[in-house]
């Protein structure tokens, strides 16, 4: 399965929201948060792009999908 998010811009994600009292448990959580946003919003772009007759999911499906969010 291919990476629903860049490596290193989750590593980036993740350092900006560590400090030393966090334990790697949070970071396992944040990178959590981030894959079920991702497919959360995947999933909604795809409803918005099926209900506007498009094959394949824009720009605007994607502003549409945040915008109900």
């Amino acid at each position: 399965m291919p990476s629903l998010y860049p490596r290193a811009t989750l590593k980036r994600i993740i350092k900006s929201h560590q400090s030393k009292a966090l334990s790697k448990n949070v970071d396992v959580l944040i990178y959590l948060h981030c894959v079920l946003f991702l497919q959360k919003l995947a999933k909604e772009s795809n409803s918005e792009a099926e209900t506007d007759k498009a094959k394949v999911v824009e720009k605007k499906h994607v502003k549409v999908a945040l915008e109900v969010s």
